[in-house]
Formats: C-alpha cells, sequence, structure tokens
C-alpha cells in the first residue's frame, strides 16, 4: 500500500465548532480534490482533551494519506458521546470525534462565513 505524499503546500479551511469541552477548530487538508490530513484544536490549550485530540486526528491522518476513504472515519466516530453534548448551527455535537466527522461527513459546508460565525476563513 502506497502512502499518499504530502505536498509542500495544501489547501483548507477552519471550521469553529461548539462542543461540550468549548469551541473545536477543526482544518481538514486537501491535495487537489484528495482529503490528506486534518487538524483539530481545542479554545482552550492543554490538558488530557487536547491530546486525545491531537492522537485522533494524527491517526486519521495517517490512514488519509494510506487512502482509507474518510466515509470509514466517518461511521466509525460519528455518534461518540461525551457528558457533555453541545448545539452548534441547530446541529446537535455528542464529543470531539462527532464534531470533527461532522465537518469531515460535509455537515457544516452550507453555511456560508456571513452567515454562520462558526465558520473560520
Amino acid at each position: 500500500m502506497d502512502k499518499h505524499k504530502r505536498p509542500k503546500i495544501t489547501s483548507g479551511r477552519t471550521y469553529k465548532v461548539t462542543t461540550g469541552c468549548g469551541s473545536i477548530y477543526i482544518t481538514p487538508c486537501y491535495d487537489g480534490d484528495t482529503l490528506i490530513e486534518v487538524f483539530a484544536t481545542l479554545g482552550k490549550a492543554g490538558g488530557c482533551a487536547h491530546c486525545q485530540l491531537e492522537a485522533i486526528t494524527r491517526s486519521i491522518s495517517l490512514g488519509l494519506k494510506y487512502r482509507i476513504p474518510a466515509d470509514e472515519y466517518i461511521r466509525q466516530l460519528r455518534g461518540i458521546r461525551c457528558p457533555s453534548a453541545a448545539l452548534d448551527s441547530g446541529k446537535e455535537i455528542l464529543s470531539c470525534p462527532d464534531a470533527i466527522v461532522k465537518v469531515l461527513g460535509g455537515e457544516f459546508d452550507s453555511e456560508s462565513s456571513n452567515d454562520n460565525p462558526s465558520k473560520v476563513s
């Protein structure tokens, strides 16, 4: 299995999503039309939640570079629930992993940055 070589420059858009842990900033990055990596950061720095978030996005990114379809991650991580769910733009966000796959699944793409303060350009 060949690993997708990461180019020097990728393109992406950062989404701000409200979770029970606070705001999470999720950036899917593309090489052309191919999703190749995902970054996510919690609005608050440090802590166990930040470490877990980094581990999840590194794992997703590694799999994407080996061409595992994003749909596989979406199916596995959607609906994971933490004790503090939240609402963002009328969507129930059950956890940070749930927020990541909702962004990857395009659930926030129909909202323009002018209509929704949650989209960060």
